[in-house]
């Protein structure tokens, strides 16, 4: 036991104290067998663990916000593990992370998931795998409407890119970023000029559908002020909710 936490040596360990949590089960994914993921048991309701992302380490947590948010800021070359430069905790504002934890970015966003395959959507069947030929107009489309989405072509943890075209150009697209046993979408983009003509639906009921009925249960996040998209990721069965904020340090 450290002066933090009771220490959790491997992915076994951490599912296990989280409760072999959807997203506990996503993050863990994809690191050499007995190696890779470490985490502490905060106390009888939090569990934190460690990972690696684009932008270096990153550290996750489940539980209390406030004493992950304590843990985390315990790190660092005196504390119990190296410090990661982003963080996913449970949901806490701005106003109440403050105190306890320095940061320069924060956002607020819901990971929602379902194992129910969706109801067929018009449109659905236009949606086709993209290859690397496509990833200059993937990257012009999320420029425009999602500019700061962190899955870009060229991203290790993308299975494949899918999206819909019209007049021979893409207006929609999204990431295939599952890892273990967890579809996880993400980048859901549909180009200005083209949405509410249905092909978010279309795009997303397309893609749940595969994730579902390849791993029995399909994920992706979304922030909670776009309250549109929730509205249509609830329509298509995403009824499983943990809210979360994302922060960098």
């Amino acid at each position: 036991m450290t002066r933090t936490g009771e220490p959790l040596a491997g992915r076994a360990e951490v599912l296990a104290a989280a409760g072999d949590h959807t997203y506990v089960r996503l993050t863990t994914a994809g690191y050499p067998a007995g190696g890779g993921i470490t985490g502490f048991r905060l106390g009888t309701d939090t569990v934190v663990w460690f990972g690696a992302g684009p932008g270096g380490p990153v550290g996750y947590a489940l539980g209390d916000g406030i004493r992950a948010a304590r843990f985390f800021a315990s790190t660092g070359p005196d504390g119990p593990v190296p410090r990661p430069r982003h963080l996913h905790l449970p949901d806490v504002s701005a106003p109440v992370l403050a105190p306890h934890l320095a940061f320069t970015r924060i956002g607020r966003w819901l990971f929602l998931d379902t194992a129910a395959p969706p109801s067929a959507c018009p449109g659905e069947d236009a949606v086709v795998p993209l290859t690397a030929a496509d990833h200059d107009a993937i990257d012009e489309l999320l420029d425009d409407v999602l500019p700061d989405s962190t899955t870009r072509p060229g991203d290790a943890r993308v299975a494949g890119w899918y999206g819909i075209r019209a007049g021979g150009r893409l207006v929609a697209c999204g990431a295939d970023r599952s890892r273990g046993d967890v579809g996880f979408l993400a980048s859901l983009a549909v180009a200005r000029d083209a949405q509410g003509r249905g092909l978010g639906g279309a795009l997303t009921t397309a893609l749940t559908r595969r994730l579902v009925d390849r791993y029995g249960r399909a994920s992706l996040g979304v922030y909670v002020e776009n309250v549109g998209a929730i509205r249509l990721y609830r329509r298509l069965g995403y009824t499983g909710a943990l809210p979360r904020t994302s922060i960098s340090l």
